[in-house]
């Protein structure tokens, strides 16, 4: 009986020791899955922008509309923000707690500034008439560009409550594997505007 007992316990500390991470893992694989339905979503307004990319009603082109070294600086503030929250990870690894916050920081200042182009892009051109009302084409961009850009906006609102929660809470178990999974929402996001650059703006410059 004392046996049986002994065995139990160290069972339950073993299981109480791989816990954490047993269950950061679990989430983590959870958080593939949400990635996977994104993509799906992604997948859907790129093939109707591909629908609509021709469709202009007598309106403006790409090649008429988009300014290309504009998109371009877009596209480095927001592969620039990847590369920062790579040091995030770096000094999460370390549990550097200062550096966390200071990358962090510096990340979500790139991301605003996305964020503040695309809003000045999307202004200028619904104050010259072309909105997304204008023509399938701007309704196909509209509903792309807008898909991503709302993703970059949550995923800012997320870093700002990561930022409250490392400076409250340290860099606790539960705080590493929500930084983990902002991190894989992050770079996906960066992995879908070079496709939305590549698509959009690149190939309806040229």
């Amino acid at each position: 009986m004392s046996t049986d007992i002994a065995i139990h316990d160290s069972g339950a500390a073993s299981h109480e020791a791989h816990g954490p991470e047993e269950s950061v893992s679990r989430t983590v694989y959870g958080f593939w899955l949400y990635i996977m339905t994104d993509c799906i979503l992604f997948a859907t307004v790129f093939t109707a922008f591909a629908v609509m990319s021709h469709r202009y009603a007598g309106g403006p082109t790409g090649r008429e509309l988009f300014d290309l070294p504009y998109a371009f600086g877009e596209t480095m503030f927001l592969l620039l923000s990847s590369v920062t929250y790579g040091f995030v990870v770096l000094a999460m690894n370390r549990m550097d707690k200062r550096g966390v916050l200071i990358w962090l920081g510096v990340t979500f200042v790139l991301g605003l500034g996305f964020i503040g182009m695309e809003i000045n892009e999307f202004h200028h051109m619904i104050t010259h008439g072309y909105g997304p009302d204008r023509s399938g084409f701007l309704s196909g961009f509209f509903t792309l560009v807008g898909t991503h850009g709302t993703h970059v906006t949550l995923g800012l609102v997320w870093m700002a409550v990561m930022i409250f929660q490392v400076l409250r809470k340290g860099l606790s178990v539960p705080v590493q594997s929500r930084l983990i999974r902002l991190s894989m929402f992050w770079h996906f996001l960066d992995v879908v505007w070079i496709g939305v650059f590549t698509v959009v703006y690149l190939m309806g410059v040229l």
